[in-house]
Protein backbone atom coordinates (compact mmCIF):
# COMPACT_ATOMS: atom_id res chain seq x y z
CA UNK A 1 0.00 0.00 0.00
CA UNK A 2 1.88 3.54 -1.32
CA UNK A 3 0.49 7.20 -0.42
CA UNK A 4 0.11 6.98 -4.42
CA UNK A 5 -3.12 5.04 -3.89
CA UNK A 6 -4.53 7.09 -1.11
CA UNK A 7 -3.99 10.11 -2.82
CA UNK A 8 -5.82 8.47 -6.13
CA UNK A 9 -8.93 7.68 -4.37
CA UNK A 10 -9.04 10.81 -2.53
CA UNK A 11 -8.29 13.14 -5.95
CA UNK A 12 -9.96 10.55 -7.97
CA UNK A 13 -13.21 10.88 -6.51
CA UNK A 14 -12.99 14.68 -5.85
CA UNK A 15 -11.97 15.29 -9.37
CA UNK A 16 -14.58 13.18 -11.14
CA UNK A 17 -17.36 15.08 -8.84
CA UNK A 18 -15.88 18.35 -10.12
CA UNK A 19 -16.33 17.58 -13.91
CA UNK A 20 -19.62 15.78 -13.32
CA UNK A 21 -21.37 18.90 -11.64
CA UNK A 22 -21.81 21.22 -13.78
CA UNK A 23 -23.88 18.47 -15.85
CA UNK A 24 -25.71 16.14 -12.95
CA UNK A 25 -28.96 17.76 -13.58
CA UNK A 26 -28.91 17.89 -17.74
CA UNK A 27 -29.53 15.28 -20.19
CA UNK A 28 -26.40 14.39 -22.27
CA UNK A 29 -28.11 16.00 -25.48
CA UNK A 30 -27.61 18.89 -23.68
CA UNK A 31 -24.68 18.55 -22.05
CA UNK A 32 -23.21 18.43 -25.51
CA UNK A 33 -25.16 21.51 -26.88
CA UNK A 34 -23.10 23.32 -24.51
CA UNK A 35 -19.84 21.60 -24.48
CA UNK A 36 -19.72 19.93 -27.83
CA UNK A 37 -20.12 16.49 -29.44
CA UNK A 38 -17.51 15.05 -26.72
CA UNK A 39 -19.68 16.57 -23.91
CA UNK A 40 -17.52 17.77 -21.19
CA UNK A 41 -13.78 17.14 -21.17
CA UNK A 42 -12.00 18.64 -18.15
CA UNK A 43 -12.72 19.93 -14.69
CA UNK A 44 -14.57 23.58 -14.98
CA UNK A 45 -12.54 26.76 -13.35
CA UNK A 46 -13.22 26.62 -10.48
CA UNK A 47 -12.93 23.15 -10.47
CA UNK A 48 -15.77 22.75 -7.57
CA UNK A 49 -16.88 19.46 -6.04
CA UNK A 50 -20.35 18.52 -4.50
CA UNK A 51 -21.68 17.04 -1.18
CA UNK A 52 -20.05 13.61 -2.92
CA UNK A 53 -16.82 14.67 -1.98
CA UNK A 54 -18.08 16.89 1.03
CA UNK A 55 -19.58 13.72 2.76
CA UNK A 56 -16.57 11.34 1.95
CA UNK A 57 -14.39 14.07 3.75
CA UNK A 58 -16.77 13.84 6.70
CA UNK A 59 -16.67 10.12 6.69
CA UNK A 60 -12.66 10.03 6.15
CA UNK A 61 -12.72 12.54 9.06
CA UNK A 62 -14.07 9.96 11.50
CA UNK A 63 -12.45 7.19 10.43
CA UNK A 64 -8.75 8.89 10.85
CA UNK A 65 -10.11 9.94 14.31
CA UNK A 66 -12.14 6.56 15.35
CA UNK A 67 -11.51 4.15 12.77
CA UNK A 68 -10.07 1.44 15.14
CA UNK A 69 -12.63 1.47 17.23
CA UNK A 70 -15.99 -0.20 18.14
CA UNK A 71 -18.76 0.31 15.68
CA UNK A 72 -20.53 2.68 18.14
CA UNK A 73 -17.77 5.53 18.51
CA UNK A 74 -16.83 4.98 14.95
CA UNK A 75 -20.51 6.50 14.22
CA UNK A 76 -20.69 9.09 17.14
CA UNK A 77 -17.41 10.53 15.35
CA UNK A 78 -19.39 10.11 11.99
CA UNK A 79 -22.58 12.06 13.63
CA UNK A 80 -20.27 14.90 14.61
CA UNK A 81 -19.05 15.57 11.19
CA UNK A 82 -22.00 14.72 9.00
CA UNK A 83 -23.62 17.32 11.65
CA UNK A 84 -21.01 19.90 10.97
CA UNK A 85 -21.23 19.00 7.20
CA UNK A 86 -24.66 20.07 7.33
CA UNK A 87 -24.01 23.65 9.53
CA UNK A 88 -21.21 24.01 6.80
CA UNK A 89 -21.57 27.52 4.33
CA UNK A 90 -20.11 25.37 1.68
CA UNK A 91 -23.06 22.94 1.75
CA UNK A 92 -24.68 25.02 -0.88
CA UNK A 93 -24.28 22.07 -3.30
CA UNK A 94 -27.72 20.61 -4.05
CA UNK A 95 -27.38 18.06 -0.99
CA UNK A 96 -29.32 15.30 -1.34
CA UNK A 97 -32.48 15.17 0.99
CA UNK A 98 -32.17 11.48 2.48
CA UNK A 99 -28.35 12.45 3.46
CA UNK A 100 -29.93 16.01 4.68
CA UNK A 101 -33.06 14.15 6.73
CA UNK A 102 -30.61 11.01 8.08
CA UNK A 103 -27.82 13.82 9.44
CA UNK A 104 -31.27 16.06 11.05
CA UNK A 105 -32.29 13.10 12.98
CA UNK A 106 -28.87 12.16 14.28
CA UNK A 107 -28.50 15.57 15.33
CA UNK A 108 -31.58 15.58 17.04
CA UNK A 109 -30.05 12.49 19.17
CA UNK A 110 -31.94 9.58 17.02
CA UNK A 111 -29.71 6.55 16.50
CA UNK A 112 -27.98 6.27 13.53
CA UNK A 113 -29.67 2.40 13.50
CA UNK A 114 -33.23 4.50 12.91
CA UNK A 115 -32.04 7.86 11.54
CA UNK A 116 -32.14 7.02 8.49
CA UNK A 117 -35.25 6.89 5.63
CA UNK A 118 -36.62 3.55 5.98
CA UNK A 119 -37.80 3.34 1.65
CA UNK A 120 -34.65 5.55 0.92
CA UNK A 121 -32.28 3.93 -1.40
CA UNK A 122 -30.45 6.68 -3.23
CA UNK A 123 -26.98 6.87 -4.28
CA UNK A 124 -26.22 9.77 -1.46
CA UNK A 125 -24.49 6.31 0.69
CA UNK A 126 -22.58 5.16 -2.00
CA UNK A 127 -20.78 7.76 -3.32
CA UNK A 128 -19.18 8.96 0.14
CA UNK A 129 -17.61 5.29 0.84
CA UNK A 130 -14.12 5.06 -1.10
CA UNK A 131 -12.21 5.49 1.86
CA UNK A 132 -13.99 3.02 4.03
CA UNK A 133 -12.12 0.44 1.13
CA UNK A 134 -9.12 2.08 1.47
CA UNK A 135 -9.16 1.94 5.72
CA UNK A 136 -10.22 -1.59 5.75
CA UNK A 137 -8.44 -3.34 2.94
CA UNK A 138 -7.23 -5.57 4.65
CA UNK A 139 -10.54 -6.48 6.97
CA UNK A 140 -12.79 -7.33 4.62
CA UNK A 141 -15.81 -7.82 7.58
CA UNK A 142 -14.61 -4.53 9.10
CA UNK A 143 -15.23 -2.77 5.79
CA UNK A 144 -18.56 -4.41 5.59
CA UNK A 145 -20.02 -3.34 8.63
CA UNK A 146 -18.78 0.28 8.90
CA UNK A 147 -19.93 0.73 4.80
CA UNK A 148 -23.22 -0.86 5.86
CA UNK A 149 -23.74 0.82 9.01
CA UNK A 150 -22.77 4.27 7.16
CA UNK A 151 -25.52 3.75 4.86
CA UNK A 152 -28.05 2.77 7.39
CA UNK A 153 -27.71 6.14 8.97
CA UNK A 154 -29.11 8.05 6.13
CA UNK A 155 -30.74 5.44 3.81
CA UNK A 156 -32.56 2.22 5.19
CA UNK A 157 -33.44 0.39 2.17
CA UNK A 158 -31.36 -3.13 2.05
CA UNK A 159 -30.00 -1.67 -1.65
CA UNK A 160 -28.42 1.52 -0.32
CA UNK A 161 -26.62 -0.80 2.16
CA UNK A 162 -25.33 -3.40 -0.60
CA UNK A 163 -24.46 -0.09 -2.81
CA UNK A 164 -22.45 1.07 -0.04
CA UNK A 165 -21.00 -2.18 0.74
CA UNK A 166 -19.84 -2.49 -2.94
CA UNK A 167 -18.85 0.56 -3.97
CA UNK A 168 -16.31 0.54 -0.59
CA UNK A 169 -15.04 -3.14 -1.79
CA UNK A 170 -14.67 -2.30 -5.20
CA UNK A 171 -12.19 0.24 -4.07
CA UNK A 172 -10.34 -2.35 -2.41
CA UNK A 173 -10.43 -4.75 -5.21
CA UNK A 174 -9.07 -1.63 -7.47
CA UNK A 175 -6.12 -1.67 -4.91
CA UNK A 176 -5.41 -4.96 -4.87
CA UNK A 177 -4.99 -4.65 -8.74
CA UNK A 178 -7.56 -7.57 -9.71
CA UNK A 179 -8.08 -8.12 -13.05
CA UNK A 180 -10.82 -6.52 -14.21
CA UNK A 181 -12.56 -9.71 -15.94
CA UNK A 182 -12.53 -10.78 -12.34
CA UNK A 183 -13.93 -7.56 -10.71
CA UNK A 184 -17.83 -8.88 -11.10
CA UNK A 185 -17.62 -12.25 -9.71
CA UNK A 186 -15.55 -10.55 -6.78
CA UNK A 187 -17.94 -8.05 -6.16
CA UNK A 188 -21.09 -9.97 -5.87
CA UNK A 189 -19.66 -12.88 -4.11
CA UNK A 190 -18.79 -10.27 -1.15
CA UNK A 191 -22.34 -8.69 -1.72
CA UNK A 192 -24.58 -11.66 -1.66
CA UNK A 193 -27.32 -11.75 0.38
CA UNK A 194 -27.96 -8.19 1.01
CA UNK A 195 -29.92 -7.63 -1.98
CA UNK A 196 -31.00 -9.17 -4.93
CA UNK A 197 -31.65 -5.88 -6.24
CA UNK A 198 -28.26 -5.54 -6.50
CA UNK A 199 -26.82 -7.75 -7.36
CA UNK A 200 -29.34 -8.32 -10.34
CA UNK A 201 -28.73 -4.88 -11.57
CA UNK A 202 -24.70 -5.61 -11.20
CA UNK A 203 -25.21 -8.83 -13.11
CA UNK A 204 -26.81 -6.46 -16.32
CA UNK A 205 -22.48 -4.71 -16.94
CA UNK A 206 -21.80 -8.22 -18.16
CA UNK A 207 -24.16 -8.16 -20.62
CA UNK A 208 -23.34 -4.95 -22.27
CA UNK A 209 -19.62 -4.17 -21.56
CA UNK A 210 -19.16 -4.48 -24.81
CA UNK A 211 -21.81 -2.87 -26.52
CA UNK A 212 -20.10 -0.66 -29.22
CA UNK A 213 -22.85 1.92 -28.24
CA UNK A 214 -21.59 3.52 -25.10
CA UNK A 215 -24.64 5.44 -24.62
CA UNK A 216 -27.01 2.83 -25.34
CA UNK A 217 -25.29 0.78 -22.29
CA UNK A 218 -25.50 3.35 -20.27
CA UNK A 219 -29.28 4.02 -20.53
CA UNK A 220 -29.63 0.06 -20.17
CA UNK A 221 -27.71 0.13 -16.84
CA UNK A 222 -30.00 3.22 -15.82
CA UNK A 223 -29.42 6.94 -14.81
CA UNK A 224 -27.35 6.83 -11.74
CA UNK A 225 -30.27 8.52 -8.83
CA UNK A 226 -30.41 5.07 -7.05
CA UNK A 227 -27.62 3.36 -5.54
CA UNK A 228 -27.25 0.20 -7.53
CA UNK A 229 -27.45 2.38 -10.77
CA UNK A 230 -25.02 4.76 -9.63
CA UNK A 231 -22.44 1.58 -9.07
CA UNK A 232 -23.43 0.23 -12.14
CA UNK A 233 -22.78 2.72 -13.96
CA UNK A 234 -19.56 3.84 -12.34
CA UNK A 235 -18.02 0.18 -12.68
CA UNK A 236 -19.18 -0.17 -16.25
CA UNK A 237 -17.01 3.15 -16.88
CA UNK A 238 -14.16 2.02 -15.01
CA UNK A 239 -14.17 -1.04 -16.99
CA UNK A 240 -14.61 0.41 -20.13
CA UNK A 241 -10.76 2.42 -19.44
CA UNK A 242 -9.43 0.53 -16.58
CA UNK A 243 -6.53 2.03 -17.84
CA UNK A 244 -7.23 5.72 -18.61
CA UNK A 245 -8.33 7.85 -15.60
CA UNK A 246 -9.63 10.38 -17.45
CA UNK A 247 -11.82 8.67 -20.11
CA UNK A 248 -13.14 6.57 -17.28
CA UNK A 249 -14.26 9.94 -15.19
CA UNK A 250 -15.40 11.54 -18.54
CA UNK A 251 -17.42 9.03 -19.75
CA UNK A 252 -19.04 8.69 -16.11
CA UNK A 253 -19.85 12.77 -16.39
CA UNK A 254 -21.26 12.43 -20.10
CA UNK A 255 -24.52 10.37 -18.61
CA UNK A 256 -28.33 11.76 -19.28
CA UNK A 257 -28.42 10.86 -14.80
CA UNK A 258 -26.75 11.82 -11.59
CA UNK A 259 -23.29 12.70 -13.53
CA UNK A 260 -21.35 13.61 -10.56
CA UNK A 261 -21.97 10.61 -8.49
CA UNK A 262 -21.48 8.41 -11.35
CA UNK A 263 -18.27 10.13 -11.73
CA UNK A 264 -17.26 10.44 -8.29
CA UNK A 265 -17.76 6.47 -7.67
CA UNK A 266 -15.93 5.83 -11.14
CA UNK A 267 -13.06 8.06 -9.86
CA UNK A 268 -12.48 6.27 -6.89
CA UNK A 269 -12.40 3.11 -8.15
CA UNK A 270 -9.71 4.26 -11.17
CA UNK A 271 -7.67 6.68 -8.56
CA UNK A 272 -7.11 3.52 -6.56
CA UNK A 273 -6.50 1.24 -9.43
CA UNK A 274 -3.99 3.33 -10.99
CA UNK A 275 -2.76 6.25 -8.47
CA UNK A 276 -2.44 8.96 -8.04
CA UNK A 277 0.36 9.97 -10.49
CA UNK A 278 -2.01 8.89 -13.56
CA UNK A 279 -4.73 11.37 -12.85
CA UNK A 280 -3.74 14.71 -15.14
CA UNK A 281 -1.28 16.76 -12.78
CA UNK A 282 -3.15 19.90 -14.07
CA UNK A 283 -6.52 18.55 -12.48
CA UNK A 284 -5.01 17.95 -9.33
CA UNK A 285 -3.92 21.30 -9.15
CA UNK A 286 -7.20 22.99 -10.28
CA UNK A 287 -9.07 20.98 -8.16
CA UNK A 288 -10.98 23.51 -4.73
CA UNK A 289 -8.62 22.35 -1.40
CA UNK A 290 -5.96 20.27 -2.95
CA UNK A 291 -3.40 21.00 0.06
CA UNK A 292 -6.04 20.09 2.11
CA UNK A 293 -6.93 17.17 0.03
CA UNK A 294 -3.00 16.14 -0.08
CA UNK A 295 -2.90 16.49 3.78
CA UNK A 296 -6.25 14.38 4.03
CA UNK A 297 -4.88 11.13 1.96
CA UNK A 298 -1.08 11.45 3.70
CA UNK A 299 -3.42 11.48 7.25
CA UNK A 300 -5.43 8.63 6.27
CA UNK A 301 -2.27 6.56 5.16
CA UNK A 302 -0.96 7.28 7.97
CA UNK A 303 -3.97 5.91 9.57
CA UNK A 304 -3.91 2.23 7.88
CA UNK A 305 -0.26 2.29 10.03
CA UNK A 306 1.95 3.45 7.31
CA UNK A 307 5.06 5.75 8.19
CA UNK A 308 5.47 8.69 5.53
CA UNK A 309 9.54 8.65 6.58
CA UNK A 310 9.69 4.73 5.62
CA UNK A 311 7.93 5.93 2.43
CA UNK A 312 10.16 8.03 1.58
CA UNK A 313 13.05 5.98 1.72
Amino acid sequence: MNLNQAEGIIFGLAIGDAIGAPVEFIGLDEIQQRYGSEGITKPPVPALYTDDTQMTIAITEALIRQGECDVETIMEAVREEFVDWRHSPDNNRAPGNACLIGVSQMERGIHWSESGIPDSKGCGSAMRVATIGYLYQDNPSKLKEVAAITSMSTHGHPTATASAVGAAYLVKLALENHAPENIIPSLLSFTQGISTEFDQHISRIESCLSWQDEEEALEYLGRGWIGEEAVALALYCFLRYPDDYRSAVIRAANTNGDSDSIACIAGSISGAYLGAERIPPEWKSRIEKADYLKDLALRLFQKKGNSIEKYKR
